[in-house]
């Protein structure tokens, strides 16, 4: 059975600084990789959206990609082998910075893996809940 194009017609968050439309084949680490999004932040911006484990992307469907002043677009894509440790070094961040602006890798950074975006910016961007 071919898959069937679906669009919808989702209202964008306010304050939505930049977009994208998915395309055929896209995933939420893809998106993320290409438009330097960290994985945590295009799921949160589109929690209205996408569901928790971005198995419904819609070919057509535009999203968020980061709120405006709420965005971070310093990012690392996890290669195999990289802890939050490493991720942070090699960013020159405090490893708390990147579990603060990473809140989906746990307080023990035990929920990575390769291809997902992390934000490795210094300032925190993810307010504390």
């Amino acid at each position: 059975m071919m898959p069937t194009l679906m669009i919808r017609l989702g209202h964008l968050p306010e304050g939505c600084d930049r977009s994208v439309t998915v395309q055929s084949g896209d995933t939420c680490d893809k998106i993320s990789a290409a438009h330097s999004v960290s994985t945590y932040q295009l799921a949160a911006v589109n929690s209205k959206i996408i569901d928790s484990g971005c198995d419904n992307l819609a070919i057509g469907e535009v999203i968020c990609l980061g709120i405006k002043d709420h965005d971070c677009k310093d990012t690392h894509v996890l290669k195999s082998g990289e802890t939050c440790h490493s991720v942070a070094d090699a960013a020159g961040i405090p490893e708390k910075t990147l579990l603060a602006n990473n809140p989906n890798v746990g307080s023990d950074c035990s929920s990575i893996y390769p291809g997902e975006v992390l934000c490795t910016a210094k300032k925190v961007y993810v307010k504390a809940t």
